[in-house]
């Protein structure tokens, strides 16, 4: 995972172009941290009645392992807002700079 300062006035040195290059990094995280939750999911809900039999983890592995997954989620939608703050500041100041 990419680390990104959480607060905006962090990126000021930075140009448009790399931190959007830094919200496409932080945006591919996040599909990564849903994807093992969809299967995280489908472990501790599972479709069929004998799909349950074939889930060895117990319950409260799994639980926690979803708590960790919610975790990193939480942080990674973090960086990814703090990116696109910063690239709105960034947009901001170059669309107010004289030509």
């Amino acid at each position: 995972m990419a680390h990104v300062p959480s607060s905006p006035e962090s990126f000021a040195p930075h140009s448009a172009a790399s931190l959007a290059l830094q919200t496409c990094d932080d945006i591919d995280s996040l599909h990564d941290v849903r994807l093992a939750y969809a299967c995280i999911e489908k472990l501790v809900v599972p479709t069929h009645a004998s799909d349950a039999e074939d889930a060895y983890p117990l319950r409260t592995e799994l639980s926690a392992l979803m708590r960790l997954v919610n975790e990193a989620l939480q942080r990674r939608i973090e960086t990814a807002d703090a990116t696109m703050q910063a690239l709105r500041l960034a947009v901001n100041k170059a669309d107010a700079a004289p030509c």
